[in-house]
């Protein structure tokens, strides 16, 4: 391990690239269309070793990673990570934490904890302590822009690869909604569980009769059946929803005090968390402290190859979204990634950090934008 005489390992540079990738056809949920997915990834050095964090954000969070946040810990120890994410989360107080900034500080904490692991020679899982060897995954996407025989391809197709549990998007024409749930059943069988996921499209009543007609087809899990913003309305379809159907959302938490807000309001079953998003692993690890409190499960929100890793070290795991679009674009950037086996992702134990190798080269001619310095 490269230390300096005090026995610390000073980070000498922080690099941050944007990259924009079509997606292979146009996409659609209850509430939004795309038709490209913006990955930034961070890298960031001590010694030899270089550590990789990313983050699906608009361009504008490699800026803030180049113009602010690499001034704040290059020339720290990059050992010290509770202390590095400290000290960016104070310097950043001015510039509105929530949204963008909160997520180029989740992919510089994602960065500088696989840089740790890998100056110890160890997995990330491994230096994180892990409660789980895996992470139960469910195949996610079933867009609204899918035909039938599209989402019943896909989702068949997740549940051929052993994976148990599959979701699909309902909420932009719900007058449709009960008939693509139903297909999707008739494609899987009744072994896999279903789930939906409005993205906020429905009203708290409108919500609360989908929830009941989706239960005919044994649907197990209902995510922002109403905007995440509305607790009261979460807490609504918890109480009153159709028995055996969860209540899910959380994956916009911006910061601890936000997820506090929906456990303290009882608005979910189970409590989503973006390690992209909401401050890095660090918080991710705070979370799942606070929701082990709770007594309510956690489940990680997409970017599978970072979330493998650290939520293998939350107590309360319930499983992994295995999202069609970012494990499309991982595997694009990524050299190292994990595959599923019977449902579940397994951190490799033989490589040091996430064991992922960023194909610089790749990227180059996938990028729509790219930002260095």
């Amino acid at each position: 391990m490269h230390c300096d005489t005090t026995g610390a390992a000073p980070i000498e540079r922080v690099d941050a690239s944007a990259y924009t990738i079509p997606t292979e056809r146009p996409e659609s949920d209850g509430t939004l269309q795309w038709d490209a997915t913006t990955v930034v990834v961070v890298e960031v050095q001590a010694g030899d070793q270089v550590g990789l964090g990313y983050t699906y954000a608009h361009e504008a969070a490699a800026t803030l990673v180049t113009g602010k946040l690499a001034g704040i810990v290059e020339g720290r120890d990059a050992l010290a990570v509770r202390s590095r994410w400290l000290e960016v989360m104070r310097a950043t107080r001015n510039l509105g934490r929530p949204g963008e900034v909160s997520m180029a500080i989740s992919a510089v904490d994602i960065a500088l904890w696989d840089l740790k692991a890998k100056l110890f020679d160890l997995p990330l899982t491994v230096l994180l302590d892990a409660a789980h060897d895996g992470v139960p995954i469910y195949g996610s996407g079933g867009f609204t822009s899918y035909t039938i025989p599209e989402l019943q391809a896909q989702l068949a197709g997740w549940a051929e690869q052993g994976i148990p549990r599959v979701k699909m998007k309902v909420g932009r024409d719900p007058d449709v909604d009960v008939d693509r749930v139903a297909a999707a059943r008739r494609a899987i069988g009744d072994d896999v569980e279903l789930y939906v996921d409005a993205n906020g499209a429905y009203t708290r009543k409108l919500a609360l009769r989908m929830s009941y007609a989706f239960s005919d087809y044994d649907v197990r899990w209902h995510e922002e059946p109403v905007t995440s913003d509305d607790l009261e309305g979460l807490r609504l379809l918890r109480d009153q929803g159709p028995p055996g159907m969860d209540i899910a959302a959380g994956e916009y938490g911006w910061d601890l005090p936000y997820f506090r807000r929906m456990l303290d309001g009882g608005a979910v079953d189970c409590l989503q968390c973006d390690v992209t998003r909401c401050g890095g692993i660090t918080a991710v690890l705070m979370t799942g402290a606070l929701c082990h409190a709770h007594s309510v499960d956690v489940s990680a929100h997409t970017a599978p190859q970072a979330s493998a890793h650290v939520f293998s070290a939350v107590v309360p795991l319930r499983h992994l979204e295995y999202f069609h679009d970012h494990v499309r674009v991982e595997r694009l950037l990524f050299d190292g990634v994990l595959e599923p086996e019977a449902g579940m992702l397994r951190p490799d134990r033989s490589r040091p950090g996430m064991g992922l190798e960023f194909k610089h080269a790749d990227a180059e001619r996938l990028a729509a934008t790219s930002h260095k310095q």
